[in-house]
């Protein structure tokens, strides 16, 4: 069969990569297109567009980059009527699937949505758009399964969160001399810090990240690099600050690290599943907050909290998170007492987030459906 998979960003490209590798495992004989990244095309695909050229983050990005977009909604559509795939295969990235997908059904496409929209944070009547254009939602998050179903008596699937199969993946191959390769003191425990992917928020929150280091002599600080994002970006910010980049090897880093301080998103639940004691740092524009707190209608902003209802990691926003306030919370996380505490509340969330083969068991719903 033919498959046409669409996604804009660097975690769909390491989630679609499983989806991909798991495909040619049930079907021999698969033709796969994508817009994704290397790791996309290191599983067998052929990259039409590249991730790196598709993400815009925030309204004003998104406005400026307007031509752009539309330019790429077009070809997208040209592209996939000259493939005409068997399966249309949407990963996150919604603000430009759903358009495709709206598209898509009109031209009787089969359509599979993986890693849902998250309209249960913001935008709700977004609902009617899935329910009309998508075939088969597969939703990664436990408690998202009860709210398509029981709150839009829409059915969709709960299969396991992809986020296990890449750490195990990762665990089989893990080098065993990550102090030696990276010349890092093998004397001094890690405080990891991820600070997001794209340069806007790493502008907002390394900075005050960075401001602590001085007060944690006994530790060394690493910074994870993103993929898309050169050293001498993080350079500029840095200055003279005693602290390394270490960039495309997060998992490596993280399984070295004996806390963490992450930005909001799927990097908490990364540093969760390695079982790093974390605190959650995230700072916006003064608008973009504002008009979140209106929007967004959610309790937590650490998909860990959100998942486990409660908040078992701290979280500093806005004005809350200064230097004192990050200074005085990872003091705890580094506390004997409270990591034990925390570990059982992350056995919990591991065993939340379903086993590890999630990636298998969607290629094998949409392939033999």
């Amino acid at each position: 069969m033919r498959y046409y998979i669409i996604a804009g960003e660097a975690s769909g490209d390491l989630h679609g990569s499983n989806l991909i590798k798991e495909i040619y495992k049930l079907d021999s004989n698969a033709k796969i297109k994508a817009w994704g990244g290397d790791k996309m095309q290191s599983a067998g695909a052929k990259i039409v567009k590249h991730y790196k050229k598709l993400s815009f983050m925030g309204f004003y990005e998104v406005f400026k980059n307007l031509n752009t977009i539309l330019k790429n909604i077009k070809f997208c559509k040209k592209d996939i009527l000259n493939f005409n795939p068997d399966k249309i295969i949407f990963i996150d990235y919604p603000g430009f699937n759903m358009r495709i997908a709206k598209w898509a059904k009109k031209n009787k496409f089969n359509t599979n949505y993986y890693i849902a929209p998250q309209i249960w944070a913001w935008n709700e009547k977004r609902i009617n758009n899935i329910r009309d254009n998508i075939d088969n939602l597969y939703v990664i998050l436990p408690f998202e399964k009860k709210y398509f179903e029981r709150k839009h008596n829409f059915p969709v699937k709960f299969l396991g969160h992809p986020l296990l199969d890449s750490i195990e993946e990762f665990k089989k191959h893990e080098a065993k001399d990550f102090f030696e390769k990276h010349k890092l003191n093998n004397q001094k425990k890690i405080i990891s810090i991820l600070p997001g992917s794209r340069k806007q928020e790493i502008k907002k929150i390394l900075r005050v990240m960075l401001e602590v280091i001085e007060n944690f002599p006994k530790y060394q600080f690493v910074i994870a690099g993103a993929p898309s994002i050169n050293l001498e970006f993080y350079q500029d910010i840095i200055k003279n600050k005693n602290v390394s980049v270490i960039k495309n090897e997060t998992y490596a880093l993280l399984s070295n690290s004996r806390a963490a301080l992450v930005t909001s998103g799927t990097a908490t639940l990364e540093a969760s599943v390695f079982k790093i004691p974390q605190v959650v740092c995230y700072k916006t524009s003064f608008i973009s907050y504002f008009l979140a707190k209106i929007f967004v209608k959610i309790k937590f902003i650490s998909l860990v909290n959100l998942i486990m209802d409660e908040e078992i990691i701290k979280e500093l926003i806005q004005s809350k998170c200064s230097k004192q306030n990050i200074i005085k919370e990872l003091k705890k996380v580094l506390d004997l007492e409270k990591r034990n505490n925390l570990m059982s509340k992350y056995d919990e969330l591991i065993s939340l987030l379903g086993s590890s083969g999630s990636s298998r068991r969607v290629a094998k719903d949409i392939v033999l459906k």
